[in-house]
């Protein structure tokens, strides 16, 4: 039988066309956006408006690309990133998201910021099947692979985060009476929504919620009205600038409630300085990444590492604002998945990459919580850690805790 075939394939010529077969499937395989030197990659992000506190991310990404570019590139292609500013303004996120598929035909999406920008193009991304990767907001709708199987979220999901509060308060406030601030959007509604999930049968503890527009100028009155339910504790779902404004009114009105903020408005720069460190101690918050001004991480190697990169890709910037640290952990994600696509650089196989992390250590994420994911499980981090305002630092306390234990 060995015989035969050999004499089939012809003796000498098996080597030359098992390498023809071995060249074949070896063979590149591009979508719009991709080349043999240059790889397309697509963004919107606030740098104006009322959430461009968060544009410090968008400005460590771009930062990022370029020092992989003078590294080489990945996989010897360059990365070229087109990131558009829309105001946190959903009219315009669509309007630029358009724009980046259709004329600039990037190969994906990556980390457009925002619950409402990127539920304006969720539909449509998908519709396109481009890629919508590793989005900058941590809505629960983003881990929907059965029926959005091309949009991923990345940072732990909001309601999750919040049932952890809500345990967390009742067990450890006596009498727990709640007032509650959200924005009134998307993103405070999945908030809001899982914290009343964690309350279960005590979500009569609640007193008052209250909700801002994004576009408000301040949030002075909303603060007062909580203060006056006679609440003992305040949950507050806002956006950086709304946060900083909060826990001042707060200290103005002398008001003293077990104080918890949702991790996305926990920036020591951003919000906290804003917003006084005298004002600001024992606020509990919820953490995944190291925080730049914890002196824990001192001489952590991975630590070190950031700051060496700040020193040299964006010198004068504020090291204090946790955005440059979130920015620079998600692009790293993004890098180490188009790494993985190899020369199949297809939009299909960007998601197949991106579904396809098992236990992946990527740096500065706290210890005990890693990137895992699967054609079934489109939530890259399911793992937190509370930590308490302190001084003019974060300070962690507890046990990681996971989605499944919360």
């Amino acid at each position: 039988m060995t015989t035969n075939r050999r004499a089939f394939l012809g003796g000498a010529s098996t080597a030359a066309l098992l390498a023809t077969v071995k060249t074949a499937s070896a063979q590149k395989k591009y979508d719009d956006g991709a080349s043999d030197s240059e790889i397309k990659i697509g963004n919107t992000n606030p740098y104006s408006g009322p959430a461009s506190s968060y544009s410090a991310i968008g400005k460590t990404m771009e930062a990022y690309f370029k020092s992989v570019n003078e590294a080489g590139g990945i996989n010897g292609r360059k990365v070229k990133f087109f990131s558009l500013d829309d105001g946190y303004n959903p009219s315009k996120t669509v309007e630029m998201v358009r724009q980046l598929v259709e004329q600039e035909k990037v190969l994906a999406l990556f980390q457009t910021l925002g619950t409402p920008t990127n539920s304006a193009i969720h539909k449509y991304m998908n519709q396109k099947k481009v890629p919508q990767l590793y989005v900058a907001t941590g809505a629960s709708k983003w881990g929907d692979p059965k029926n959005f199987p091309w949009t991923m979220g990345f940072q732990p999901d909001y309601h999750t985060e919040a049932v952890i509060y809500a345990k967390h308060i009742l067990a450890n406030v006596k009498d727990a009476k709640i007032a509650v601030l959200h924005q009134n959007d998307d993103y405070g509604r999945d908030y809001f929504d899982g914290f009343k999930e964690g309350l279960g049968k005590e979500i009569g503890r609640i007193a008052r919620v209250v909700t801002y527009e994004a576009t408000d100028p301040t949030v002075d009155s909303q603060v007062i009205q909580l203060k006056d339910s006679g609440a003992n504790v305040f949950f507050d779902a806002s956006g950086a600038k709304a946060a900083a404004q909060a826990i001042r009114k707060v200290a103005d009105i002398n008001w003293k409630p077990a104080h918890y903020l949702n991790n996305v408005s926990a920036s020591v720069a951003a919000v906290m300085k804003p917003a006084g460190f005298d004002n600001a101690q024992g606020i509990i918050t919820a953490a995944y990444l190291k925080d730049s001004t914890d002196k824990q991480w001192d001489d952590d190697a991975e630590m070190k590492t950031w700051r060496a990169w700040m020193d040299k890709w964006m010198p004068g910037a504020n090291k204090a604002d946790a955005n440059h640290l979130y920015g620079y952990a998600v692009t790293m994600l993004m890098t180490e998945t188009l790494r993985k696509c190899g020369d199949d650089l297809t939009r299909a196989n960007v998601m197949k990459q991106a579904a396809n992390f098992q236990k992946y250590r990527l740096p500065l994420l706290l210890p005990g919580i890693l990137i895992s994911t699967s054609p079934t499980d489109y939530y890259p981090i399911q793992a937190v850690q509370l930590q308490r305002f302190k001084g003019e630092t974060w300070e962690l306390f507890g046990e990681v805790m996971h989605a499944e234990s919360s």
